[in-house]
């Protein structure tokens, strides 16, 4: 099994208890905004540099909190395991409209969802396993997150 280290976001609604998704053009899973590290990047920058071209947005490193590594099974390649070190946000970033999330880059859709619990899969869409099966779960468990 290969493995794909990215890092990733978790980005909180302000007033519901959901979490802000995005799904990449030609796939059918929604995970944490982020992606991979350009050669000689570390996870921080990664994280500010994927938010920016996935979003537009700008993030306060000041408001950036490490939450961990975790690891699944790649939501969208086959064979793959994705590493993911995995940031929240405190707050939001400047310029985020929690009602009209603009996105670009590879991303078709970004849309807010419930974390507790997550919504079941379908074909049509399903959520990956990183933020399903470790990360909601990890911040659940710490508190991090309010449960429903």
């Amino acid at each position: 099994m290969n493995d794909i280290h990215v890092s990733a976001l978790v980005l909180l609604h302000p007033q519901r208890p959901e979490l802000l998704m995005v799904r990449k053009a030609n796939t059918t899973s929604f995970m944490l905004p982020g992606g991979k590290p350009e050669p000689g990047e570390d996870a921080a920058a990664t994280i500010a540099r994927e938010v920016d071209e996935e979003l537009g947005l700008v993030l306060d490193p000041a408001s950036l909190k490490l939450l961990g590594t975790f690891t699944a099974d790649a939501a969208n390649e086959v064979d793959h395991r994705v590493v993911g070190t995995v940031f929240h946000y405190e707050g939001l970033p400047e310029g985020l409209d929690v009602d009209r999330i603009s996105h670009r880059a590879e991303i078709d859709e970004a849309a807010w969802f419930p974390y507790d619990p997550m919504p079941e899969d379908s074909v049509e869409r399903q959520f990956a396993p990183l933020t399903r099966d470790e990360v909601v779960p990890s911040m659940l468990a710490a508190g991090l997150l309010a449960r429903v």
